[in-house]
Parts: C-alpha cells; structure tokens; sequence
C-alpha cells in the first residue's frame, strides 16, 4: 500500500542539503523521453539491466522483493511493474515530499510510497531481493552519509539478493551539486559485494548535441567506450 502513516524522522544534515540542492535546479525537458538521446538512454540501461538479470539466472520477477531508493515519482517503479514484479513486493523510498506525492498518485495502491530520509525508512533487514539506486549517490557530497546509506542498503539485501546500482563517475565541472562515484568507490562502499558491472550511457553533453543532427548518432558515438559516463552494477550477496 502507499504509506501516508509513517512519519517522516528528522533528516540528517547532509539528507537536508540534498533537499536544498534539488531546490536550486531549474524545471526543464531536460529528461523528458519525447528528447531521443533521453529514450535511447533509458532503453540502453533497460536491455543492459535485463541481460543482467537473464547471466544471474533470474527467470521470474514474481516472488521477487525490490526497494528503490530515490524513487523520485515513480518512474522506475512504473518499470518494474511492467517486468512483472508485484505491486505488493515494491517499496519505494523518496526524500521529496513532492516527489513522494507525485509517485503515490501515479502508482498502483499496492506499492509501497515512503517519504523521508531513507536511514530510517523501516525495512526489516535481509528482507529484500534486490535494492535499486539510480543516480541517487552521486547527489551525496559527505562521505559518512554515503557510507551509512550503503550500510543500510546492504542489510536489507537477503543472501542471494543484491544491490542494482546505475549511477555517472565523473564530476561535473558545471554542477558542484552533484560529484561522480568511480567504481573504486563503489567497491569500497560494498566491501563484501560480489561484482559485476559495465560501463553505459553515452556523456549527456555528447547525446545531447549528437542527437540534433540525427538520433541515431547516439549508438555511433556509444561505441567509443571512453565516452560513456555511467556504470551499471550488480553487487551481490552471497548465499
């Protein structure tokens, strides 16, 4: 069900920064998937995710548990309903208020909306088959809070479960709002993960321009693996 009973903990100092810095962008369609390099994105991180999942030996989404961290307003919830989780299996956690709203009005009843810092959200711990973030670390500028994030992911993951990481690596000179998270740091967040992970996504400024003269530029230029920007991971637990 959607969750409006919990009430939302203090947040920490660095959860508080983070809901100023959202505050501080600017609207935009930006992200919208009308923009080909947006469409082409998605759907290169949704073949990418699933080939994951058919070399894990993942045949059915149906028992399976999943909570997204920063689910924003749902999107990516939207996505996995679509590949067969249950709505009932789905918990989506969302420090916004507005985007927390927005995800309960777009969502099915039966999935879980909780606002608030997610250090505190209330999952019982091993609970969970896999723990989603997208894009959500690199918005995290205090390595503690980090640290205590990933903690907190990891013991919710049950033996056999694992972490779907999708996140950029390099900084961005033009936002110091957000930092990229290298695979070092990531391994060093999840000490015991067993990992797999690729690079994907062609460098948003790249697409962006690319994809003006002809979208089909996006896959010529995503061959160069030096222009891609993000990973896309699976840190595992071992049974």
């Amino acid at each position: 069900m959607n969750d409006r009973s919990h009430d939302p903990a203090p947040l920490t100092a660095e959860a508080q920064a983070v809901v100023e810095r959202y505050a501080r962008r600017t609207a935009s369609d930006r992200y919208s998937l009308l923009r080909p390099e947006v469409w082409q994105t998605v759907q290169e991180r949704q073949r990418a995710q699933l080939r994951l999942f058919a070399a894990l030996g993942w045949t059915s989404f149906d028992d399976k548990r999943l909570v997204d961290v920063g689910c924003g307003d749902g999107g990516n919830l939207l996505e996995w309903l679509r590949l067969g989780f249950a709505g009932r299996h789905l918990t989506g956690l969302e420090l916004l208020e507005e985007r927390a709203r927005a995800a309960r009005l777009r969502l099915p009843s039966d999935v879980r909306v909780i606002q608030g810092d997610a250090l505190a959200a209330p999952i019982e711990p091993a609970s969970q088959d896999l723990v989603h973030q997208s894009v959500v670390f690199s918005s995290l500028l205090d390595d503690g809070f980090q640290r205590q994030l990933a903690e907190r992911m990891w013991s919710w993951v049950r033996p056999g479960g694992g972490v779907l990481w999708y996140d950029f690596t390099f900084d961005n000179p033009s936002n110091p709002d957000v930092r990229g998270v290298p695979m070092h740091r990531v391994r060093a967040l999840f000490p015991q993960a067993q990992v797999r992970w690729q690079r994907i996504t062609l460098a948003p400024p790249i697409s962006r321009r690319v994809c003006r003269l002809h979208p089909a530029a996006y896959t010529v230029f995503n061959t160069v693996p030096w222009l891609r920007t993000h990973v896309l991971c699976w840190l595992g637990k071992a049974q």
